[in-house]
């Protein structure tokens, strides 16, 4: 969720729904070395009274250190150590999905990270995936370091690294992860409707959901998923919203951004989420076209108008995939990582730069 989860979106996403909004993954190296695109990324809204971070590194005296200073300098109360990114230019440095094939360096990692976060009250958690491909699947070693390592909860994403976003999510790995360790398990991978949340909850055991790209231009769905959760769901449907409440929600991003980051970078920043709101609305490609090249809040304002309010939400968009889905492929390792799973890693330098 790299360039989406900003302080912006969290405090939107906060307004529709209870719940743990974590920020983009920002590098351990970067924080300690106070990199200034990282710190930029450090960023909360005044709203945000429990800030969440989510880390990524693979040595742990840089993720030690960087979860020190977020709990002592700035007010973290929760820290989520990504161990399931797939993007290449993380798995070829050993980190993220790729790491927790060497069990040790996982291990060391969250000794570390716990440890640091402990004299400040801190939860520290995980998130991980089911392997590096099939022939390489980590899920249920990684609970149980996880847990002896004194994590409060570990997240699952039902695919492999290789399979990126593409396929459907196993949810049948996060029942087996349940039942395999005893610290909560929150399953991950194909919620696109409060529906799939409580049925993957009723389904593996899971102790509640992590969501990524199912609430692409749907800030709402977090309003969902706290009446299911709460069983109004099945008292009474939730009404979707119409084109005119989309438009609504679309302003009210819009602004959150440009007073986060100025009207020009904030409008750029807007651009990105325009075809996640608009999907399956009867929009014109030349209106979406337009939208996706704003300049300013008046410009949105201008071409939101544009829309016609009334224009039901599409149900054929309900439940289908958002964001980013792609095919399998080949995982970029470093040289010989998959050759011994008990070590501590290769010799690779910890990335310096948040983003994802």
């Amino acid at each position: 969720m790299a360039g989406v989860t900003n302080a912006a979106y969290r405090r939107l996403c906060r307004e529709q729904g209870a719940g743990l909004y974590v920020c983009e993954m920002i590098t351990s190296r970067g924080i300690v070395e106070r990199d200034a695109v990282t710190m930029s990324m450090l960023v909360f809204d005044e709203l945000e009274d429990v800030r969440s971070v989510q880390l990524y590194g693979t040595d742990p005296r840089y993720v030690a250190k960087a979860a020190e200073i977020l709990c002592a300098e700035h007010g973290v109360a929760h820290i989520d150590l990504n161990f399931g990114c797939p993007v290449p230019k993380v798995t070829r440095k050993g980190g993220g999905g790729a790491l927790p094939w060497k069990r040790n360096l996982l291990g060391q990692i969250l000794d570390a990270a716990v440890g640091a976060a402990a004299p400040y009250g801190v939860p520290v958690t995980m998130k991980t995936r089911k392997g590096i491909d099939a022939d390489h699947l980590t899920y249920l070693d990684a609970g149980r370091i996880a847990e002896e390592s004194g994590c409060a909860a570990i997240a699952l994403h039902g695919r492999t690294v290789d399979q990126a976003y593409s396929g459907d999510a196993d949810w049948s790995a996060i029942g087996e992860l349940v039942a395999h360790v005893g610290i909560p398990v929150l399953g991950n991978g194909d919620i696109w409707e409060a529906s799939d949340a409580v049925r993957m909850v009723r389904e593996t055991g899971a102790a509640g959901v992590v969501v990524g790209r199912g609430c692409l231009g749907r800030p709402w769905l977090f309003r969902d998923l706290a009446a299911a959760f709460a069983g109004e769901e099945s008292r009474e449907p939730l009404a979707l919203p119409s084109l005119g409440e989309v438009s609504a929600m679309m302003r009210r991003h819009a602004e959150l951004l440009c007073r986060h980051m100025g009207e020009e970078r904030g409008c750029k920043e807007f651009r990105k989420h325009v075809s996640w709101y608009l999907k399956g609305f009867s929009v014109g490609g030349e209106l979406r076209r337009t939208l996706a090249l704003v300049t300013s809040l008046a410009g949105i304002d201008e071409l939101l108008a544009g829309l016609d309010p009334d224009e039901p939400f599409p149900v054929q968009a309900l439940g289908t995939p958002r964001g980013r889905q792609g095919s399998p492929r080949r995982v970029v390792l470093p040289q010989g990582w998959l050759d011994d799973t008990d070590g501590t890693g290769c010799v690779v330098d910890e990335d310096l730069h948040s983003g994802g």
